[in-house]
């Protein structure tokens, strides 16, 4: 195949003057075996890029708790089983399939034209994530500016309580002995006769921790439902534009600029676990609550329960951040000959650990509450913006030096957000790229600004007195079901409809030529196992739907019905696409499908250099002129 006069297919990309103003423009360099993307600096921007996406705030208020739940140290043992499964099998092929085709979610889909909605329904997905998960950063900004006192403002039930704030436990009634006679009366009337409760016969009052009516009625100023949307909440908004502001400034020069932050937002994380870690080990009620987590506590007989492998399951699922486009979009920018099947290996045993890890630092503090309170651990463990924002930073208000602790937790949720809020912006940016390129070439800081400007006036209905609901909504929603079917279909699509074995070959072209036994755990997977485990946990799921609520809050109607208008709106493009795609082929309806079924004529390793035989064919791209039609008939490759 003769040399092509675009830049991109000239000896993998080293064209003297592209370099220039590829370095110009801040997203390639002269050291970039791709001139056009460009390329991670080195490959430990790229792994802490990773670590970051796919260790986020489950590790820490989500794991922890569904280990206590199903059977403490027991859990581990279905969540390795699923990490082998399911959960690695679809990482690494996420990431072999970006680094292959040096493309982003939506134009990776010239593999197999037909199924381009999947990648169209994952970016969508992670625009409506990205709205709710920066309001969570935006909560922890607020939490951590709110550390800044000599006495935490959760610390004791103060001006904003009402009287059913306590601290501590509080009697209602109970049976007592008066003279020959056992009496059942309330506390008060106890106390003034100087009467003594029966030990059993206690009943106590239904209050709430100061942190608990602090995150409600001060730092949420929650409404009674998604009906009462009241006003934005000023403080909560300004934590939101800053939040973005963040963001923005990580991404100005996309990976370039982001895979240089990365290295402290993803590594200090693991600094401060470690110093709640041993702060927590040191203080009174922290082995009870390391038992309730992992220690003699355990439960084996769970593992007979098919909803612990479920939770397993899901687990692994949604913490390696798979199927949402951004495994696909930090790949696309390796070199061609990266190591993808050992980069896929460290971050996805980096994320299990630190989930575990996390639940020690968790949970020691969590048993020092228990004994302060003088209550059984069970009682003081929750999971999700209860654990978050209620009962650690609860936990944290009775250690000495309580603000010191409380920043330090508050900064590492904070850190813990940004990095998976970067990868999925990149993901949007990427996307932005390929349909794009020459856009992208000259306006990469305006076109990045403009989507975080757009995406912080979206989030404004998340940061008003119903906010929370809203959050809590999207997430019910669209970061459940859309998710699997989109990695179903992935899988399915790739393995039975293009070819496992074909996809084998075209990943050993970047890693090198594997013996037959190498493939054998994958091909399992990969056509079998990972598939119907997947396809399991999605009927399961539909099964056991019910509609959302928050706490005792259950939703209108309409907010259910617009919960289902957005899951519709991410998955709908699935059909539609394919629909397209078949309308726009050649020939009778089968050759049609047949047709959409087939990789595009520009499917194959961006440059030139890699293509070798297998794909020396492939047409120029920028012929194809996919990248610049912005309509639905013309969905790019």
């Amino acid at each position: 195949m003769g040399m092509l006069s675009l830049p991109g297919f000239l000896s993998c990309g080293k064209k003297k003057d592209f370099s220039l103003s590829a370095e110009k423009d801040g997203h390639g360099s002269s050291s970039d075996e791709n001139q056009e993307r460009g390329n991670w600096t080195n490959k430990s921007d790229y792994l802490l890029s990773m670590v970051g996406y796919a260790v986020g705030l489950g590790n820490v208020w989500r794991f922890p708790y569904l280990t206590y739940q199903n059977g403490g140290g027991a859990f581990l043992i279905p969540y390795t089983v699923m990490l082998a499964l399911a959960g690695l099998p679809l990482f690494f092929m996420e990431c072999s399939l970006g680094q292959f085709a040096s493309l982003g979610p939506i134009s990776v889909w010239r593999i197999l034209p037909l199924f381009q909605g999947v990648g169209i329904t994952m970016v969508i997905i992670s625009t409506f994530v990205s709205i709710y998960y920066n309001v969570i950063i935006a909560y922890a900004l607020y939490y951590l500016f709110a550390s800044f006192q000599k006495v935490l403002p959760w610390s004791d039930c103060f001006s904003w309580a009402d009287e059913f704030c306590s601290k501590t436990k509080l009697v209602s009634d109970c049976n007592a002995t008066l003279g020959n006679e056992t009496i059942h009366a309330n506390y008060s009337y106890i106390v003034s006769n100087n009467l003594t409760c029966i030990n059993d016969s206690i009943n106590y009052k239904s209050v709430q921790f100061p942190s608990e009516q602090y995150w409600n009625k001060v730092a949420l100023q929650r409404s009674s439902g998604l009906d009462e949307t009241g006003h934005i909440v000023w403080y909560l908004a300004l934590c939101l534009l800053l939040s973005w502001m963040i963001v923005g400034a990580a991404l100005f020069k996309g990976i370039k600029s982001s895979g240089k932050v990365v290295y402290f937002t993803a590594l200090f994380p693991y600094v401060i676990l470690l110093i709640l870690l041993v702060r927590g080990a040191t203080l009174e009620g922290a082995r009870d609550g390391i038992e309730y987590y992992i220690g003699k506590q355990s439960n084996i007989t769970k593992l007979m329960e098919a909803e612990v492998w479920k939770d397993a399951a899901t687990q692994i699922f949604y913490s390696l951040s798979v199927a949402w486009g951004g495994l696909v979009a930090l790949s696309s920018y390796n070199k061609f000959h990266n190591n993808c099947y050992s980069d896929a290996i460290i971050v996805c045993v980096t994320n299990c650990l630190t989930s575990v890890f996390a639940g020690f630092a968790i949970f020691s503090i969590l048993g020092h509450m228990a004994f302060v309170s003088q209550r059984p651990v069970s009682e003081v463990v929750d999971s999700g913006f209860d654990l978050a924002f209620v009962a650690y930073p609860e936990a944290l208000s009775q250690l000495p030096v309580a603000p010191l602790w409380s920043f330090l937790f508050f900064f590492m949720l904070l850190l813990l957000g940004l990095d998976s809020q970067f990868a999925t912006i990149e993901t949007l940016t990427t996307t932005i790229q390929d349909i794009y390129p020459k856009v992208m070439k000259k306006l990469r800081i305006p076109v990045t600004l403009g989507v975080c400007v757009l995406l912080f006036f979206l989030g404004l209905i998340c940061v008003t007195q119903a906010g929370i609901y809203w959050v809590n909504l999207i997430d019910h929603f669209c970061a459940g079901w859309g998710i699997l079917i989109a990695a179903v279909l992935e899988i399915i699509g790739i393995v039975y409809i293009y070819g496992g074995n074909r996809f084998i070959e075209d990943i050993e072209m970047m890693i090198g030529k594997k013996h037959f036994s190498f493939w054998l755990w994958w091909r399992l997977c990969w056509f079998f196992v990972t598939p119907a485990l997947l396809t399991a946990i999605l009927v399961w799921s539909l099964v056991t739907f019910s509609t959302p609520s928050y706490g005792s809050v259950l939703y209108p109607t309409w907010g259910t019905a617009v919960g289902w208008c957005m899951i519709i709106f991410c998955v709908i493009w699935i059909p539609i696409v394919a629909v397209v795609k078949i309308a726009k082929a050649e020939g009778n309806l089968f050759q049609r499908i047949a047709s959409c079924c087939r990789p595009a004529a520009n499917w194959g390793p961006y440059l030139e250099c890699h293509r070798g035989d297998r794909y020396g064919h492939i047409v120029d791209p920028k012929k194809e002129k996919d990248h610049e039609i912005p309509t639905v008939s013309g969905f790019v490759y």
